[in-house]
């Protein structure tokens, strides 16, 4: 029983360290992908506590067999009505824990290889249009420049579009990333894995940038700075995410009147995903789109621009709380939940 309760207690604290030190480290920054492990995680224990009866003084490493992984899938799928593009999230998220577990206690190891022959689940394959180019240079139109902060938002409706940049790798970009000077001016983006790569800028880009550098910034701006920041924290906090999130729909909602092919809906990866099926459009190379858009290899392209399963705007929501869905607890309290126990509670 002693040792069984360690068990548990190393599993718990494994959980945690996973969430709250190694993966924002060492894995992303991405607070969507964050979410993503948070949200897998409490699932799966919710499911070994609700559905096997596991209990927190019983929780042990057999609990992240391949059986209760494929059980917990139909689970998700049956019982919670995840489709299956939200389904294989889930499984990718978990078995990236795994593999961190495995590389911390090597006895558990085992559990990353038998996750790893999980087959993912198939859906039916449809292409995902972006945003057509009319529906483009409409919504890019729909910030009130005469305002500072509508410049503001030009500017960085701009640069994620003309650059199809992921909106972390803007968000993350400091004024020093930037080199406007030369014949073929670009910005070095840092990626996934913490990848850099160049992004090369054609003029208009180049001309929004150097105004808003002129307005919002020093001069000379300071090469540490955030190139898009907080107004709370000033140059050396970056701007969030959910800040941008509220100006793109707040433009959406204006321009989706007069132009229903901009979704109420609208976030920063349907920008990108617009500009890069633009680029296929106008007959650039796989190989190309798949390098300006930061993919390991074309094969991930090839999905990225004929995605499977669902639309993009639902392949996001399920990194998003599965669209706000809860889980109604089955327990009367939180105190000797196995949830608790692993502090997994949202």
């Amino acid at each position: 029983m002693k040792k069984q309760k360690q068990e548990a207690v190393e599993l718990a604290r494994y959980i945690n360290i996973f969430l709250h030190e190694y993966a924002p480290v060492h894995l992303t920054s991405s607070r969507h992908t964050l979410k993503s492990y948070q949200t897998a995680l409490f699932l799966f224990i919710t499911f070994l506590e609700c559905e096997k009866g596991v209990q927190s003084i019983s929780l042990k490493p057999d609990c992240f067999c391949r059986v209760n992984i494929e059980q917990w899938i139909g689970w998700l799928m049956n019982t919670r009505t995840c489709s299956s593009g939200t389904a294989n999230n889930r499984l990718a998220s978990l078995r990236t824990f795994l593999k961190y577990l495995g590389s911390r206690n090597p006895s558990y190891l085992y559990l990353y290889q038998e996750a790893l022959v999980i087959p993912r689940k198939k859906g039916i394959r449809k292409k995902i249009c972006g945003l057509p180019r009319e529906a483009v240079q409409i919504f890019l139109k729909a910030p009130d420049i005469s305002a500072k902060t509508g410049r503001r938002d030009l500017a960085f409706m701009i640069l994620l579009y003309s650059t199809a940049a992921r909106i972390d790798e803007i968000l993350d970009m400091k004024v020093g990333q930037l080199h406007l000077a030369g014949k073929k001016p670009y910005a070095n983006v840092i990626g996934k894995g913490n990848k850099m790569r160049t992004l090369y800028l054609l003029p208009k880009t180049v001309a929004h940038i150097e105004k808003y550098l002129h307005e919002f910034h020093s001069e000379p701006p300071e090469q540490e700075a955030y190139l898009f920041y907080s107004r709370n924290t000033g140059i050396y906090g970056k701007m969030s995410q959910p800040a941008v999130d509220k100006f793109l729909k707040k433009y959406a909602r204006k321009c989706h009147e007069c132009c229903p092919d901009i979704p109420l809906n609208l976030h920063a990866h349907l920008l990108r995903h617009s500009k890069a099926s633009h680029w296929l459009e106008d007959g650039m190379n796989i190989a190309q789109i798949s390098f300006l858009l930061g993919h390991e290899n074309l094969q991930t392209t090839m999905i990225y621009l004929d995605i499977s399963t669902e639309n993009l705007s639902e392949a996001l929501a399920t990194l998003e709380e599965e669209k706000d869905k809860e889980i109604v607890p089955k327990w009367k309290n939180a105190d000797g939940s196995l949830v608790d126990f692993c502090r997994l509670r949202p």
